[in-house]
């Protein structure tokens, strides 16, 4: 059985302690500088030396590739004024490019998320590392279309991400578009370099 090429981002699924992943997220700031659309599941991470006028952290979208930090990823859209979750209000599904405004992240250190690969890695990745590849979201679905770059499957220590398991359901199988349970490697986080 094949499987489906349904990329997501990174999708928050437990903690590396078993612990199921209970929605937790923080309000970071996306300022008008940033000039791509964000969507759920897409990685971020600081932007250098920025705030909000309350100190609230701003982010942008990762960069793909070796030595790049990653924060965590977005899991929901705040609104475009203010850092407040409104909850009597529809919240749009993504988050518009060069657009002042709010973003949840899960930025939990000791997440693993559910990603899937671009290619096949083969059944043999697990504590590996490899690198992230930028997709395109969706403005239908508002979901992330970044995946593994399978061709990047190494030992190396500057690789974005570290594979940990394939993750266990019925629909997922060794070879192209496998889903994994990864941990963020370059953690901007957990890094000794500031911003």
């Amino acid at each position: 059985m094949a499987n489906a090429n349904a990329p997501i981002g990174l999708r928050p699924y437990r903690r590396t302690n078993g612990e199921q992943y209970n929605g937790s997220a923080n309000v970071y700031y996306v300022p008008s500088s940033v000039a791509s659309n964000i969507f759920v599941g897409d990685p971020v991470t600081y932007l250098t030396a920025a705030a909000d006028a309350n100190g609230i952290p701003a982010v942008t979208p990762a960069t793909a590739g070796s030595s790049n930090n990653v924060l965590g990823s977005v899991v929901g859209i705040v609104s475009a004024g203010e850092p407040v979750i409104a909850v009597t209000r529809d919240l749009p599904i993504y988050h518009q490019a060069s657009t002042a405004g709010y973003i949840l992240v899960s930025d939990d250190p000791d997440l693993l998320y559910e990603v899937q690969e671009n290619g096949n890695m083969g059944a043999q990745a697990p504590n590996r590392n490899v690198n992230l590849v930028a997709g395109s979201g969706s403005t239908v679905t508002g979901l992330s279309g970044w995946q593994l770059n399978s061709s990047t499957l190494n030992t190396t220590s500057t690789l974005q991400m570290r594979v940990i398991r394939m993750l266990q359901q019925a629909d997922n199988v060794a070879g192209t578009n496998a889903k994994w349970l990864c941990r963020i490697n370059l953690n901007a986080l957990t890094s000794a370099t500031g911003v």
